[in-house]
Formats: structure tokens, C-alpha cells, sequence
């Protein structure tokens, strides 16, 4: 076989695979279709506008009854784009394995990555998926594995007010059986009330009554309580040194009180026949007409002295003002602080807030009333070293970022070098 012949036949393959190729394309152009590919024509292809948000996690609240629980995700990676396209969330809930429902809509994109769902119930299963929003449709995250909410009986978050709480009756507890073996317990002298004594037997030596007025406000607020209280040592003296007591009160349920506190006091000092129901009289609600009134008994009768205990508002300058004016010495007490400059400069003696609740276990001397004082006294004392120890430590702190240690090591430095 010749040269020219060997060569026609080893090129007949790559001829017939050429041919071929014409053939099959011969019919699509002859029609005038453009030849089939594996991609997907543009005007049917999905375009993802945004990615889902990722590692959805749902965990527990912890300490509540079983009613919470929290939902956090990783934003869309789309947020970080300049012209992102998520304008927010919608999250979706399924219970005990049931259909999915939108729970709620988060627009906030920019801020918020977490969600508390509180609408949960402990003994159900709770699923759920976040979507992240676009303005042509939502591209969902992964489900999260089905959680019960759990119930927890104590809330540790709070344990140290257990602590406190514990502390704080120990030392109550221990105070009580203290004064119970009879240990005197030191208790700070209080001078209004050191002054009763004296004040009563003052008017006793004048011949004048004695007004006690016990504020403006019902037995439901503990500052009337505590006034009620001082009434009954107050008004045991005056029985004793057969003082006449006036008592006008602008609160029917105090009228009553104030009458059985002043019949027990006249008993207990041997002289019931003594008591009147008289000392004690109900004027009006209304607050300054009962001032006009109380005023009006001040200036008729001029008591010797005058006890201004309770709570007070407007009119505890009127009171005290027209109480000095005739000439009677007068003891005020009231816990609220507005009050408090108008008692000190118009009156003799002033119980500053906590000191007229004191006044029970100080002048009865019960151990169980002085063992609670001085209980209160060691939560007030760790009350103290936690605030100053908590601002101590915030003013060193910013000290240190203000670079105030850099500055004080390198004076340091200096003069020890100088030296």
C-alpha cells in the first residue's frame, strides 16, 4: 500500500467524527433553533436574594416556672453588604410536632438577633425556624431540635439575698435570746424620746393639757402604727400624773385605735374610772380643714406640749409653726424626708425616719422588739460596707483607665531615682 493510502486511512476517524457532528447539527440550524445546553434559560432560573440565618439555637430560660424560652441565630451574611436586601426576620413555631405558625416579626435587622418566646407552656415540645425577609420572599433557616421548658423551683440568680436573709435572722434570732437572759443590749439614745417624760410633767406643772396628733393618714400606713405606739407610753404617763390629753384625729379608724390605746394605758396605770372617750375626737378627712381645726385647738386651750408624730405633708409647718407660737414644747417625728426641715426648725425634739419606728423596742424594752432592732442593725451595717466597698471599687477603676496608676508609678520612680 502506497504512503498516500496508509495516511487516508489513519485520518478516516477523525473525518467520520466531523461528519457526524454536522449531521446532528444540521437540523437545528436548518430550523433556525439555537442548539440545546444543560443551563437554565434566564427567565426561569431561581435567584437567591439573600442567605437564611444560621445556627438557630433555642435554650431554656432558666429559673422561671417553665414559661420562656429564649431563641438566638447567627444574622443573615447578607446584613454585612452594602446594598443587603434582608429587612428583617419572621420566626415560626411548631408545637408538640404540629404545623408551623409565624410566632413573630422582627424587622430591626441592624440590632436584634434574639427573641424571648413567652408563650410557652412546660409540658410541651417546642420547634422553631427563623426566616430571614426580603421584598420577593422569605429564605428559611434549619429547625431547631424540639425543647421543653423545664420549671426550676429557686432562682439562684437571687441567692444572695437567701445569704442576706439568712445573716440578717441569725443575728436577730441571737440578739433576742441575748435580751431574753437579760444582757443589756446598747441601743442609742433617741432625745424625743427621752423628752417625753419631761414634757409631760411640764404640762403637768403648768396646769396645761397635752395635744398628741397623730398625722394625716389611716391605720394601713405604718407611720400612724408607730405613732400609736408612742401614744400608749405617752399616755400612761399622763395617767399617772392625771394630765389631760386632747387627741384630735382626721381618720375614723384611727379615732377608734387611739381611744383603746388610751383606755389600755389608763388601765395599766390603775386608773380606769380617769379615761373619757372625749380625749379623743374625730374632726374631718379633709386635709386643711382638719388643720384649721387642730390650729384652732392650739390657740383656745394653749397646751403645754405638743406631739406632731406621723405622717405629714403640707401642713406639718402650719402645725409646728402654730404650736411654737403659743409657747408649748414639741416633739415631731414623721419619715418623710420633705417634712423633716420643718420639724427641725420649728420644734424642740425630732425623730428623723427610722427612729420613730424605733421607739417601740426603745421604750418598752422587749427582748423580742430590742433582739429585732438590733438584727435590723447588722443588715443596715452590711448595707454600709457593700455600698462603700461597691464605690470604692468603681472610683479606683476609672481611676486605673484614666492612666491616674501610670501617672502615680512614674512620680514614684522619679523621686526615688532623685533620691
Amino acid at each position: 500500500m502506497s504512503y498516500h493510502s496508509r495516511r487516508c486511512l489513519r485520518s478516516l476517524p477523525t473525518i467520520t467524527a466531523i461528519v457526524s457532528c454536522l449531521l446532528l447539527a444540521l437540523p437545528f440550524y436548518a430550523s433556525g433553533q439555537e442548539p440545546v445546553t444543560d443551563s437554565v434559560p434566564a427567565d426561569t432560573a431561581v435567584v437567591i436574594e439573600a442567605a437564611p440565618p444560621t445556627t438557630v439555637l433555642s435554650s431554656d430560660h432558666k429559673y422561671d416556672d417553665g414559661d420562656q424560652i429564649n431563641l438566638s441565630w447567627v444574622p443573615s451574611i447578607d446584613e454585612t453588604l452594602k446594598d443587603s436586601k434582608v429587612i428583617g426576620y419572621k420566626i415560626y413555631r411548631a408545637e408538640d410536632g404540629g404545623e408551623f405558625e409565624l410566632l413573630a416579626e422582627i424587622p430591626d435587622v441592624d440590632t436584634t438577633n434574639a427573641y424571648a418566646d413567652q408563650e410557652v407552656e412546660h409540658g410541651h415540645k417546642y420547634a422553631y425556624y427563623v426566616a430571614s425577609v426580603t421584598e420577593t420572599g422569605e429564605y428559611a433557616s434549619l429547625e431547631t431540635m424540639p425543647l421543653e421548658p423545664e420549671r426550676e423551683w429557686l432562682d439562684l440568680n437571687k441567692a444572695y439575698l437567701f445569704i442576706m436573709a439568712l445573716i440578717i435572722s441569725g443575728a436577730v434570732i441571737i440578739y433576742v435570746e441575748t435580751a431574753k437572759r437579760g444582757k443589756e443590749l446598747f441601743v442609742r439614745k433617741i432625745a424625743g424620746l427621752e423628752a417625753i417624760d419631761d414634757a409631760v410633767g411640764r404640762a403637768t406643772e403648768m396646769g396645761r393639757p397635752v395635744l398628741f396628733i397623730p398625722g394625716i393618714h389611716d391605720m394601713d400606713d405604718v407611720q400612724t402604727l408607730a405613732a400609736l405606739t408612742i401614744l400608749g407610753r405617752v399616755a400612761r404617763t399622763i395617767a399617772d400624773y392625771d394630765t389631760k390629753i386632747f387627741m384630735p384625729v382626721s381618720r375614723s379608724l384611727v379615732m377608734t385605735a387611739a381611744r383603746e390605746t388610751i383606755k389600755s394605758s389608763y388601765q395599766a396605770a390603775g386608773r380606769p374610772d380617769a379615761y373619757n372617750d372625749d380625749m379623743v375626737n374625730y374632726v374631718t378627712d379633709e386635709q386643711f380643714g382638719y388643720v384649721a381645726a387642730v390650729d384652732g385647738i392650739m390657740v383656745r386651750e394653749k397646751p403645754a406640749t405638743v406631739f406632731l408624730l406621723g405622717a405629714f405633708f403640707a401642713e406639718s409647718l402650719i402645725l409646728a409653726e402654730t404650736g411654737n407660737s403659743v409657747g408649748a414644747i414639741q416633739i415631731a417625728g414623721t419619715a418623710r424626708p420633705a417634712q423633716l426641715p420643718f420639724f427641725i426648725a420649728a420644734c424642740d425634739f425630732t425623730l428623723i425616719g427610722e427612729e420613730l419606728f424605733a421607739a417601740s423596742a426603745y421604750l418598752s424594752g422587749e427582748p423580742r422588739q430590742l433582739g429585732s432592732l438590733k438584727g435590723q442593725d447588722v443588715g443596715k451595717a452590711i448595707a454600709m460596707v457593700v455600698i462603700i466597698g461597691g464605690v470604692a471599687t468603681a472610683t479606683l477603676a476609672g481611676a486605673w483607665q484614666m492612666g491616674f496608676a501610670e501617672s502615680i508609678h512614674g512620680w514614684l520612680m522619679e523621686v526615688f531615682s532623685t533620691n
